[in-house]
C-alpha cells in the first residue's frame, strides 16, 4: 500500500452513488478489545497478506495476539448478522 493514489474529480455515477449511499453503523470493537480468551478449534485458512499485516501491526502495538484479534472481528460479524437469523 505504498502507492497511495489520491483522487480529485470522481467521475459522475462515482460521486452520485456516494452522495447517495447510507452509511454502515461500525459494529467491529477497537483493536485493543480483541483479547478476549474462549475455546478455540484449529482451522486452516488462506487471508490477504494485506489483512494479516494489518491485524499483526495492531497485535503488536497493543500487545496482543493477532489470531485472538481476527476471531474476534469473525465473532463480531457474526453476533450482527448471523446469530438468530
Amino acid at each position: 500500500m505504498a502507492n497511495k493514489v489520491k483522487y480529485t474529480k470522481a467521475p459522475a455515477d462515482v460521486a452520485h452513488a456516494l452522495k447517495e449511499a447510507t452509511p454502515l453503523e461500525d459494529f467491529l470493537p477497537s483493536p485493543d478489545k480483541l483479547v478476549l480468551k474462549q475455546k478455540k478449534e484449529k482451522i486452516t485458512i488462506a487471508l490477504d497478506k494485506r489483512n494479516v499485516d494489518l491485524f499483526k501491526y495492531y497485535a503488536k502495538k497493543h500487545n496482543a495476539k493477532y489470531q485472538t484479534m481476527i476471531n474476534d472481528v469473525i465473532g463480531a460479524y457474526a453476533d450482527k448478522h448471523l446469530v438468530n437469523k
